[in-house]
């Protein structure tokens, strides 16, 4: 049996329950992390495709909060439910352009990275659409997400 720790979320106006608040803990690791989303969303990467990555690392990842978390965030940015319902079988849906699709694909690549990596074909699709510096970007933004939702998943946040 775990204690829980319960707070609110100011961001997300919601009740945060938790086994342990690392962010409270340590609240340096929050600004930093905090640091890295406010330069995400400086990056010339739309906030749209910002939030189907967050999203869908979430999802592989089945990180629930995150998945309330950034849906939330992209219905508020104007992203359609549409969409983010087929976010899972982006492979069959009509709805993601091929730029989309090229991130979507090393999303899954890099989150699953244990299985054979960043492949050449899906580094190669992205250098298609966008500037090294935005590929960059896409990484970080990735693994960002990926350590979240680690974090997130190891000390059993929940959104209330």
């Amino acid at each position: 049996m775990f204690f829980s720790f319960v707070k609110t979320n100011k961001i997300m106006d919601k009740v945060i329950k938790h086994r342990l608040d690392v962010w409270e803990e340590e609240p340096l690791y929050w600004q930093l992390i905090a640091q890295i989303d406010k330069r995400l969303y400086q990056s010339t990467l739309s906030k749209s495709l910002i939030e189907i990555i967050k999203i869908r690392v979430s999802q592989i990842n089945k990180c629930a909060y995150c998945i309330d978390y950034h849906t939330q965030d992209a219905l508020r940015n104007g992203e359609s439910a549409r969409r983010i319902f087929a976010l899972s079988a982006w492979q069959e849906s009509p709805l993601f352009t091929a730029l989309e699709r090229s991130v979507l694909e090393v999303v899954e690549e890099i989150t699953l990275i244990f299985n054979h990596g960043v492949s050449d074909d899906a580094y190669e699709k992205l250098k298609s659409y966008f500037t090294k510096k935005e590929i960059a970007d896409i990484i970080i933004c990735i693994c960002h997400m990926n350590f979240l939702n680690r974090v997130g998943i190891s000390t059993k946040t929940e959104a209330l």
